[in-house]
């Protein structure tokens, strides 16, 4: 017996898709990680030399550390180095320490920046895009679980119709058997061997149908087995699938269901995520009506200088300071980044809304006819018991010559279509079951 138990097992282990799922949360790690590279130290060299008719104009060399920190702060630091017959006086540095001159600061944005710029932004949209990844990877699992046992549960119904169209071939075989032993007794007319001869291969023909369905819903699940390293495999022609128990799902699990994709279904989490990104968004569009005020402040040699000798610490001399200002006068690009923002959020939000709507509307659905197919199975299996006592007893008063052919084919035929009924009502049942799940946004479950 191949139970759904070890069929979902193979699936969630070796399938390529559940395999290609699982990368999703690496490859937006990777995202961050890249997003968090903006705030990785880096040096720069400048260097620029200008000689001419044997004169050196000019040699300026100037080589920083830069550590960006999550806090709005741009430490530096770095040293200097600058010669020449023509330097710009702004350049110049004393012969003590060979026109060399180290310095250390900060430069902090006081306007525009403060409390979110571009690079944060991005980390956090990054962290954000990790979030959902995850979160798209229960989808696309989900999504394949469910396609998965809606495959499972074809192959049993095409299985069971295969057992039961062989079942049929036995009892028509024997109804055949005896009507021709009838015969030869004389107990019947030769038409009765002919209309039994046609009812087997009636039953025969059901067979092959029902085969060639076996076989295609078999392979149609195999399409989900793999085994490890990627290696296909196919479900051997000798297994059965498990016999099923139709438990009725209750109130309280309906109640845990619906909690559970108010809270957790992939869909609604991944528009909540979009949110979250979105805020970051108006957050960082309504930093941009700020005005750019950039202030800078640099010790120059101090405490020590180029020569690594000690020196006098002093915030009033020996510094540069400096500041960067800049304000668009009407700001029609930032208002509108933060209108259209804010359009793109209550959008989002609409949508929410009407999906959470549509997923409970679904669930509750679904329930309620799991709930009418769980009573029809019941009232069909008490069917499928009283027919079978009727072909049995039509099948005894047929031997006892109390019977004619033509009632107890019409009550076989009765017997196999409420069988075949009572199949299809479970898989039924089986598939709506594991919509139910999927539509609650957890993965299928027996």
């Amino acid at each position: 017996m191949f139970s759904f138990d070890d069929f979902y097992s193979i699936v969630m282990e070796y399938h390529p898709v559940v395999q290609q799922a699982r990368l999703l949360p690496e490859q937006a790690m990777q995202e961050l990680r890249m997003a968090r590279g903006a705030f990785d130290p880096k040096v720069e060299t400048l260097w620029s030399k200008k000689s001419y008719n044997d004169t050196e104009y000019y040699n300026i060399f100037k080589s920083a550390l830069k550590i960006p920190v999550w806090l709005p702060l741009d430490p530096e630091v770095g040293i200097e180095q600058n010669t020449g017959a023509y330097l710009n006086p702004e350049r110049y540095i004393s012969e003590s320490t060979d026109h060399r001159q180290v310095y250390g600061g900060i430069s902090v944005p006081v306007g525009r920046g403060l409390f979110i710029d571009e690079r944060r932004a991005t980390v956090q949209k990054a962290a954000l895009f990790k979030d959902m990844s995850e979160v798209e990877q229960i989808k696309l699992i989900n999504k394949l679980l469910l396609s998965a046992a809606n495959d499972y549960w074809e192959w049993y119904d095409a299985y069971n119709q295969y057992i039961l169209a062989e079942q049929a071939i036995e009892i028509a075989q024997d109804i055949f058997d005896r009507t021709r032993l009838a015969f030869e007794y004389g107990e019947v007319a030769a038409i009765d061997t002919v209309q039994a001869g046609i009812s087997l291969q009636k039953r025969f023909i059901e067979f092959q149908q029902a085969d060639a369905d076996r076989v295609t819903t078999a392979l149609k699940l195999s399409n989900h087995l793999w085994a490890e390293g990627g290696l296909p495999l196919e479900l051997r022609d000798d297994v059965a699938p498990e016999a099923i128990a139709v438990i009725a799902t209750s109130a309280f699990e309906l109640e845990a269901l619906v909690e559970q994709a108010r809270n957790n279904h992939p869909e609604l989490r991944k528009l909540e995520l979009k949110n979250d990104m979105l805020q970051v968004d108006q957050r960082l569009a309504r930093e941009n009506l700020k005005p750019t005020l950039d202030i800078g402040y640099y010790l120059l040699d101090q405490p020590f200088n180029a020569n690594g000798e000690r020196q006098a610490f002093s915030l009033t001399d020996n510094y540069k300071i400096g500041l960067q200002f800049s304000f668009p006068l009407l700001l029609r690009k930032e208002r509108a980044k933060v209108n259209h923002t804010s359009l793109k959020i209550l959008d989002n939000n609409y949508e929410r809304s009407y999906r959470e709507r549509e997923i409970i509307n679904e669930i509750n659905a679904l329930y309620t006819s799991l709930l009418n197919t769980s009573e029809i199975i019941g009232r069909q299996r008490q069917m499928v018991e009283g027919y079978e006592r009727i072909v049995d007893a039509e099948r005894m008063n047929l031997e006892n010559g109390e019977s004619d052919l033509f009632k107890i084919n019409v009550q076989l035929d009765k017997l196999i279509e409420a069988r075949s009924k009572y199949i299809k009502l479970n898989t039924k049942y089986k598939k709506n079951e594991a919509y139910l799940y999927w539509a609650a946004g957890m993965a299928v479950v027996n």
